[in-house]
């Protein structure tokens, strides 16, 4: 296995780079920043807030922020992935617009490209030197990398005008059910949920509804629920005055003391870390 990862320490560039011959993300996934994903080789299971999808070697996977996702192992072991986190605001020039051009991956929620193969050669080239330029650290290598990944979002815009979208692999109608469910969660979080709950409402077994639900999205139902919760809870903090016990109860949880407990354990961080955040922003 093979790991180099770069943190500019203010959580708005990362990248990471890995190739390894398995890997599970084990937390749950969201930020404030848009994520382009290279699968350079092999192939991944990605969920992508209500969808779960194969994707193979020569995708590029650009996911906006706040948006929930893991990704696993598919039935191929082996994979070489380059990750790119990059806040919109280093994606914006004029009036802290992003420009015109862009704009077709940036008002998407997510967006998965398969570039052809003249596009990959190019993509590749530009991913090996980012992986260089992190590694040897030469002086202005942080804007350099930054340049890279502008022209690869250059060449995915560019795909995305003249293409049709090709959407990988279809679900089996097991899944698309889950999907339902988590559907449900993402429009009703607010309330108070539970596996028996909702598996009576969807008309299935709690065991089945928790099997099949960890199966197609990588979460269990808590974990999803939970992190669907505190993704809402970041947003109000980082965006709005209201006092964190407000915020707790507006997201579905019963308690401040379990809200503070979750929230941590979900973004590494108490819920005042984003407040703080965002009065130092203004």
């Amino acid at each position: 296995m093979e790991d180099i990862d770069y943190d500019n320490g203010k959580e708005t560039f990362l990248v990471s780079y890995r190739k390894a011959r398995s890997h599970h993300m084990q937390v749950n996934h969201f930020h404030s920043t848009y994520e382009i994903f290279n699968l350079m080789s092999g192939k991944r299971t990605f969920f992508i807030k209500d969808r779960t999808m194969v994707v193979d070697e020569g995708h590029m996977i650009i996911i906006a922020p706040n948006v929930l996702h893991r990704t696993t192992d598919a039935h191929t072991p082996g994979y070489e992935r380059l990750v790119i986190n990059i806040h919109g605001d280093d994606l914006a020039w004029t009036d802290g617009v992003s420009p015109d051009f862009l704009q077709p991956l940036l008002l998407q929620e997510y967006l998965i490209v398969k570039c052809s193969l003249q596009e990959r050669l190019i993509i590749e080239e530009f991913s090996r030197s980012i992986v260089e330029e992190i590694q040897e650290k030469k002086p202005g290598f942080e804007l350099y990398v930054q340049t890279l990944t502008l022209q690869m979002l250059v060449i995915c815009c560019r795909h995305v005008m003249h293409s049709s979208a090709e959407w990988p692999e279809a679900q089996s109608p097991v899944h698309e059910r889950i999907f339902e469910v988590v559907k449900y969660i993402n429009s009703h979080y607010m309330q108070e949920l539970s596996l028996p709950g909702v598996a009576e409402k969807f008309y299935i077994s709690p065991y089945y509804l928790s099997r099949f639900f960890k199966e197609a999205t990588g979460f269990t139902f808590v974990e999803y629920l939970n992190s669907v919760r505190v993704k809402e809870a970041k947003q109000l903090l980082e965006k709005s005055s209201m006092k964190a016990n407000l915020i707790a109860r507006k997201v579905g949880f019963g308690s401040i003391t379990h809200f503070g407990r979750v929230f941590k354990q979900v973004t590494g961080h108490a819920p005042l870390y984003y407040r703080k955040r965002k009065l130092m922003q203004e």
